[in-house]
């Protein structure tokens, strides 16, 4: 399970990355209701919902301090 670094959530890593269908040019579809993710300086961070990463990427150092 990971972590949120925005609100603190765990998040199941394998339904986050559960394909739920493809794109016309077959490229994989997955929920965002599941949760999203971000790279970011070298490390990916998860998050629980767009929201959450949307605040994240406003301001990632105050989060990633937090952590």
């Amino acid at each position: 399970m990971a972590r949120d670094p925005v609100c603190g959530k765990e998040i199941d890593e394998a339904a986050l990355r559960a394909e739920v269908g493809r794109t016309p040019h077959g490229a994989p579809v997955v929920d965002p209701e599941k949760g999203v993710r971000r790279f970011h300086d070298g490390k990916w961070y998860t998050f629980c919902s767009l929201d959450c990463r949307s605040k994240f990427i406003a301001d990632p150092e105050k989060y990633i301090q937090a952590t």
